[in-house]
């Protein structure tokens, strides 16, 4: 019997026990965004400059949901300035996917509990709809989880941020009519966003069902090159959930991994620094074959849940001292 039927639950659920029902300003918000992005082709013909603003908008916003949430705030895996920190969290803010603080915190509870039926989107679990965007929307995920994140309860500037995250796509929104009008607010936010959620929500939806496993992980997490296309590296998921502290997701020259290629440029730059890289023994790929009834498999098992608890453990441990120390630069360039 492989490795994924360990985790494969007796029965599916359309949603958790906890669910407590879709909160309607966000839902309302998700509901009109779709519909009006469906309309914008015929209030705005497609040309190649609408393309590229619409492309450029959702790139860069991905850029912020995946280095800046996903690898720097729920995984610190590189350090930089309490500035571009700040940066990090707007630009991510600017996806309209809730703030940094409630994304991170919440990302920390799914790979503690990650396809177990404590697990907030786990498609093993529950149904692809539940997984893909209707936990982001229950009322039982709105609120901000600060007891994940110690390692940045102390900065007021991302409390602030977190409690105003419509503040940044209320900014982009605004900036894109700005410069190019309505065209550019339309394909550059409205139909960008829309895209950009899907390609986000991907990850959760597809990214443990549908794909290839390198390493014995205790969830279904898998690896799959179309998602890290449009996710620029997220798509390594079988990879991030065997290591998850690295800035690098496509473990090998192969895999494309557009955000660790920006983080690398960024410190060049001296923008960021740290960059965790993947240690020689994670790289050893591990049997997947073997009967979940051989003591081999089990203590493989055991080995990869320690591993994650350690590291899970130590990466916090750190997190908290750089904190401590970036808190005390008045410029917030200490490094």
């Amino acid at each position: 019997m492989p490795v994924d039927s360990q985790i494969q639950p007796t029965q599916r659920l359309a949603k958790p026990a906890h669910a407590l029902g879709y909160a309607l300003v966000p839902t309302a918000l998700m509901l009109t965004l779709h519909l009006l992005a469906l309309a914008v082709p015929f209030l705005s013909p497609l040309t190649w400059r609408l393309a590229l603003v619409a492309v450029a908008s959702y790139y860069l916003r991905m850029f912020g949901i995946t280095a800046g949430y996903h690898r720097y705030f729920a995984h610190r895996a590189f350090r930089t300035s309490r500035w571009f920190q700040f940066g990090l969290a707007f630009l991510g803010g600017a996806a309209t996917q809730k703030g940094a603080m409630w994304w991170a915190a919440h990302h920390r509870d799914h790979h503690r509990e990650s396809d177990k039926p404590t697990d907030l989107h786990s498609p093993v679990q529950n149904s692809f709809l539940w997984s893909h965007l209707g936990w982001i929307l229950d009322r039982s995920s709105d609120a901000t989880e600060w007891h994940n994140l110690k390692d940045f309860k102390a900065y007021p500037e991302l409390a602030w941020l977190d409690r105003w995250h419509w503040l940044p796509p209320a900014c982009w929104a605004a900036g894109l009519y700005a410069v190019g009008g309505l065209d550019w607010f339309l394909w550059g936010y409205v139909v960008s966003t829309v895209v950009l959620w899907h390609g986000t929500f991907v990850i959760n939806s597809l990214a443990h069902v549908w794909g290839s496993r390198r390493f014995v992980t205790t969830d279904a997490s898998r690896n799959n090159f179309w998602l890290a296309l449009i996710t620029l590296g997220e798509g390594w998921h079988n990879n991030h959930h065997h290591y998850q502290s690295s800035a690098r997701q496509g473990f090998y020259w192969w895999e494309v991994d557009g955000s660790y290629y920006a983080l690398v440029v960024l410190s060049k730059l001296g923008v960021v620094w740290k960059l965790k890289a993947v240690p020689e023994r994670v790289l050893q790929p591990q049997m997947l074959e073997a009967e979940s009834g051989e003591p081999a498999m089990a203590q493989r098992m055991q080995d990869a849940q320690t591993a994650l608890v350690q590291e899970a453990n130590a990466a916090l441990a750190e997190a908290a001292a750089y904190s401590s120390d970036l808190l005390s630069a008045p410029s917030g360039l200490k490094r």
